[in-house]
């Protein structure tokens, strides 16, 4: 029997259509194991693909024009200041938007006194919250960074009372002619002195140069405090888990604060320094998100510990929403998610917010000023200050950056260039 050469071919092209039809199931098995991972269910391999070029044309959503700066600060020199015998204490409080402004003023004032500074404990916001400053920051970094500036030591002498010591309030930002017309006099007077900062108001707005003081304060503020190995590792960890949720998007993520317990605080009815509303909730913070230009597939990162039912509505516009009980380490939510106090919730929101490649913050206040400044050094100066926009047309979302980055008029700017 003769064979047919046209049924050869046909039976070829067919058995190829198979095997190429196999390779494609295993390729979509595979692909779709990958993509199981919580918040990226309905990802298709397709959808994948068209996000990727998305991102790239509108990568303006996601990087600034502003580079990495570096410390235009010169460290000071210790025999510039005349040493006492005396001590300066104080207690880090509130978390660490104020751990940061405590640690400046306090270093300022002890230099300024030339007194000795203790290192401080920290207090959480409930009575009896406490720890020690190696539980949450790296104490030889700390030590280090205070070389040639002021002298530290890790505990308060044995031979002097705590109980007698002066307490000394000073207002956050406090100049050295304020040093030595409110505080000298008393340290003088005392010999030790017990430091606390209180803050009449934000103020992270830049300002004249104001020498020495100003040195050291950046010095304080940007170099000074640096997460313990452990709480790095965690916060770590949390950053490269929410890059990984994100690879649809080149790993890139928004943090945005917004803390529901905050909402129906006093300080969040008023309006803002720009004339705007002081926070935002959930769904107002997802209607300015998708308005400005984030789509559906945007990872965001809330600083709400654990998940709360006002926050479906960002959910629901974008379903990769995660708080820290989503993805911590499953072997550190005990000591840091489930422990009695917030300490560490705050700090790591903190340095997570920071390290964001977008920043959004929902509510404002010295917790957004903070982040902002370190933003601002390691040149991430896409912080978006939302609005409720009325009109559906499409807007930019450059109107919406941070005044501390479009008006460059934020402290760090004083010490980074």
């Amino acid at each position: 029997m003769g064979v047919d050469l046209r049924q050869v071919v046909a039976g070829i092209l067919t058995l190829t259509m198979f095997v190429m039809l196999g390779n494609m199931i295993k390729r979509d098995h595979f692909d779709s194991v990958e993509d199981k991972l919580p918040g990226t269910e309905s990802a298709s391999f397709e959808n994948a693909k068209f996000d990727a070029t998305h991102v790239k044309k509108s990568i303006g959503l996601w990087k600034g024009d502003g580079d990495e700066l570096k410390p235009c600060w010169v460290k000071p020199s210790l025999d510039d200041v005349e040493q006492t015998e005396g001590f300066v204490t104080f207690s880090l409080t509130n978390g660490p938007e104020y751990h940061i402004s405590q640690i400046a003023d306090a270093v300022v004032v002890a230099r300024r006194l030339g007194a000795t500074l203790v290192l401080p404990d920290i207090r959480g916001s409930q009575p009896g919250d406490k720890w020690n400053f190696e539980d949450i920051y790296d104490i030889d970094m700390f030590m280090k960074s205070m070389e040639g500036v002021v002298k530290v030591v890790k505990d308060f002498p044995a031979q002097i009372s705590t109980r007698s010591l002066a307490a000394v309030k000073v207002p956050n930002r406090v100049t050295e002619d304020y040093i030595a017309e409110h505080v000298e006099p008393i340290y003088r007077n005392k010999g030790n002195i017990r430091l606390a900062t209180y803050f009449p108001s934000i103020n992270m707005r830049k300002e004249g140069n104001t020498g020495d003081a100003d040195s050291v304060s950046c010095l304080a503020m940007f170099a000074s405090l640096e997460l313990q190995p452990e709480m790095k590792e965690v916060v770590e960890s949390m950053v490269e888990r929410l890059r990984t949720l994100s690879r649809n998007l080149d790993g890139q993520f928004v943090a945005v604060d917004l803390r529901v317990d905050m909402l129906d605080n006093k300080g969040c009815q008023g309006s803002d320094d720009e004339g705007g509303k002081s926070c935002y909730n959930a769904q107002e913070v997802a209607l300015f998100l998708r308005k400005i230009g984030f789509d559906k597939d945007t990872t965001i990162y809330v600083t709400q510990s654990r998940w709360h039912s006002s926050l479906d509505s960002l959910k629901d516009m974008f379903p990769k929403t995660y708080t820290k009980e989503g993805i911590m380490p499953a072997d550190k939510k005990t000591k840091f998610l489930d422990s009695e106090g917030s300490e560490f919730e705050k700090v790591i929101d903190f340095y997570i917010s920071s390290e964001s490649d977008v920043y959004v913050p929902a509510i404002s206040g010295l917790f957004y000023a903070n982040v902002a400044g370190k933003r601002i050094g390691s040149g991430k100066t896409q912080i978006f200050v939302p609005a409720n926009i009325q009109h559906s047309s499409s807007v930019s979302a450059s109107n919406f950056i941070s005044p501390y980055v479009s008006k460059k008029n934020h402290f760090a700017y004083s010490c980074y260039c």
